[in-house]
């Protein structure tokens, strides 16, 4: 039977249909992506280790979301294009949706009913800061900000969740990726 995470409709970066099931089999990284964030270097690492782990069975499924401080505001060919001539994005990029509210996709509320906190960097000053500002979540399950990332195993279970200024480098997601590719 199929995961109910690969029947969830979504839309390709270009408007074309799609389903995470066309994933089914791989090891995933669904991260909520935004191209004017201090965050946004990221996509560099998220690149690189798309390119570490694609020939293992991994994937890096971007989703631009507008849901934290506006700050991705351009329209799907205008992400696509900055992804692809900043960053030479080659990881699959999906259409803007929202992670949060009453719009939230239902994509965000699978992931979050299935993994309702994120690790935490330590000596995080990142929610601390947002708080500050009246930027921060309402509660501990909302996902914090851009760049917040999901962990998918090869039968669609959601097996980590990491917070926004971990990157995707860190040993602490590199560890995660490569036992999930480890087991086959």
């Amino acid at each position: 039977m199929t995961a109910p995470l690969y029947q969830i409709p979504v839309h390709k970066i270009d408007g074309a249909d799609a389903s995470l099931g066309e994933y089914e089999g791989s090891v995933l990284m669904i991260v909520n992506v935004a191209s004017a964030c201090g965050l946004t270097p990221q996509y560099a690492a998220l690149e690189k280790v798309y390119e570490t782990y694609r020939d293992k069975g991994f994937e890096v499924l971007g989703f631009p979301a507008n849901d934290f401080g506006a700050q991705e505001p351009g329209t799907n060919d205008e992400i696509k294009e900055f992804c692809t001539t900043k960053f030479n994005v080659q990881f699959p990029m999906f259409a803007k949706l929202s992670t949060k509210g009453s719009t939230q996709h239902a994509l965000y509320k699978h992931l979050i009913a299935a993994k309702p906190k994120a690790a935490a960097k330590p000596d995080s000053a990142l929610k601390a800061t947002l708080e500050k500002h009246g930027l921060g979540p309402t509660n501990d399950t909302d996902i914090m900000w851009n760049f917040e990332k999901f962990l998918i195993d090869r039968h669609g279970n959601v097996v980590g969740r990491f917070a926004p200024d971990i990157t995707p480098d860190d040993p602490m997601i590199t560890k995660a990726i490569e036992g999930e590719l480890a087991k086959g």
